[in-house]
């Protein structure tokens, strides 16, 4: 960092301008920013499919107040997904499950929806838990059966429980889409490494990619306020 603070005003201008302008290398970027955004938009969905239904089933108990085999299920799925590496999963899901697809889109965003399903499970069932027991008692006296109370009464308020958690779990599957460079997909940090290839300079492409990344990340954030504070107004009415 201090030998880049050295360099004339010239020699900084021609590294931004290798990294950004020469032949339209901006445009790289925001095609890596869209395959980022893509896979983990895609994720982040899968992950809540996955994860509520998890959820679900790790706090399914039989009559006498015992863990269901679902639950079972549920507990091991959860301890190996978070036992293991993104990375090796991703590899596990490209190179072994999906080897007869090519579409690495489609598979990265799979692997990184059941990774993050395991981490929303936790979050979901915590929201779950967090609503009164009343709740579900008062769906039941309406004539509501089990799937029915849960469906309707319990799950929304479990997810207005847990919104800022979920949201931020988007943004950290926006941070771990970096590693999707290992199944061939061009995304942001593999677009900087392959500028940086070209360039002979590392710290101007890759700050680059760090940039549209904070960037990314402080606008969700705001995005996750302003939802908040809508949310607590709806509250008090």
């Amino acid at each position: 960092m201090e030998w880049y603070a050295k360099l004339s005003e010239t020699e900084l201008a021609k590294k931004i301008t290798a990294a950004f302008i020469t032949e339209s290398r901006w445009k790289l970027y925001f095609e890596g920013l869209g395959v980022t955004l893509q896979v983990s938009l895609f994720a982040v969905i899968i992950g809540i499919v996955i994860g509520t239904i998890v959820a679900i089933m790790k706090l399914s108990t039989k009559k006498n107040g015992k863990p269901t085999i679902l639950s079972h299920i549920a507990n091991i799925y959860i301890d190996i997904i978070r036992g293991t590496p993104a990375v090796l999963q991703l590899l596990i899901m490209y190179y072994g499950v999906f080897y007869f697809s090519r579409n690495a889109v489609l598979v990265a965003a799979i692997s990184f929806g059941i990774n993050s399903g395991a981490y929303v499970a936790e979050i979901i069932r915590a929201g779950i838990l967090a609503v009164d027991k009343g709740q579900t008692e008062a769906g039941r006296s309406l004539g509501l059966s089990g799937a029915q109370t849960m469906i309707y009464i319990v799950l929304p308020q479990a997810f207005k429980n847990v919104l800022p958690p979920l949201v931020n779990e988007f943004i950290v599957l926006i941070k771990e889409t970096a590693i999707v460079g290992y199944v061939g997909l061009s995304d942001l940090t593999r677009v900087a490494n392959q500028i940086r290839s070209k360039t002979y300079d590392a710290f101007t492409s890759l700050i680059g990619a760090a940039v549209l990344y904070f960037i990314l990340v402080k606008i969700l954030t705001k995005l996750l306020g302003i939802l908040e504070r809508r949310l607590r107004k709806s509250d008090r009415r």
